[in-house]
């Protein structure tokens, strides 16, 4: 359908009509292009047929739950961890299929959470496995053209990204994300929480929001980030109120120093 449905829209214009010859080649590149998207559906319809077979599955799924004690936040770490090995190498389809066949039963099964959301969980930390050493193949890419250290470079990834491991959380805590039982009204409150609250958490760790943090006020940041990223009204206002706060704060430092600075370039041209 979706071959067919680009054909049609392709007779539209003039330009992109397809001749004959054309025709032939976009079906040619197109079977290129599915082959390793062919042979890692392949694989990973293996591996879930043996997780199926022996029973794997069910084992790794136990042994989340006795290891959590049922305590869901619990349960979510170990998951994550586990999703962060298993998806250590694997291209994007295989890597959903493996995460999906064998942790996510374990949070569906036992605990109350929205499938969608398990399923976008596991997806999530399966895939920032590519920046998460030992086995970030991405960031040994881009420390290969950068010609840099690539644990360090998996390591100021994991820096610079780690909202992405805060917004499989925020799936779990809050499913409207992924409108499950949304309003405008809820969907737009809880984007913008969301939002702020992974600045705060990014701004905690990289040490910078308006200006160079010091160590209690990256503290402060990182509450009021996780504050903010939690659906309750409470927290989210007590979270709004700390960052406020340490917003005021550098903003006071911040022009306090362009005005020290100003005075000195005067001072100097005198």
């Amino acid at each position: 359908m979706g071959i067919v449905s680009a054909y049609l829209v392709s007779l539209v214009r003039k330009e992109t009509r397809l001749s004959f010859k054309k025709t032939l080649y976009v079906l040619e590149e197109g079977a290129r292009v599915a082959l390793p998207v062919i042979a890692a559906v392949a694989t990973a319809g293996i591996i879930a047929g043996v997780v199926s077979i022996t029973g794997l599955g069910s084992k790794f799924a136990a042994g989340i739950i006795a290891l959590s004690g049922g305590i869901l936040p619990l349960a979510l770490v170990l998951t994550m961890i586990a999703c962060l090995i298993l998806g250590m190498g694997l291209p994007t389809t295989a890597n959903y299929v493996v995460t999906a066949t064998i942790a996510a039963p374990a949070l569906i099964n036992t605990f109350a959470v929205e499938p969608i959301a398990v399923h976008m969980f596991v997806f999530y930390f399966g895939i920032v496995a590519d920046i998460t050493p030992p086995v970030c193949l991405a960031a040994y890419a881009g420390a290969g053209i950068a010609r840099a250290n690539p644990f360090k470079t998996g390591v100021l990834a994991v820096k610079l990204a780690i909202a992405a491991f805060v917004i499989p959380y925020i799936f779990i805590a809050d499913p409207i994300l992924l409108l499950v039982d949304v309003t405008p009204v809820a969907l737009i409150v809880s984007v913008g929480t969301a939002l702020l609250g992974m600045t705060g958490v990014s701004s905690a760790m990289i040490g910078y929001f308006t200006t160079n943090s010091y160590m209690w006020e990256r503290m402060a940041l990182f509450i009021g980030g996780l504050l903010m990223i939690d659906p309750g009204m409470i927290t989210n206002i007590v979270g709004l109120a700390i960052m406020a706060v340490i917003w005021f704060i550098q903003r006071q430092r911040k022009g306090g120093e362009g005005d020290k600075t100003g005075r000195t370039e005067v001072v100097a041209g005198a």
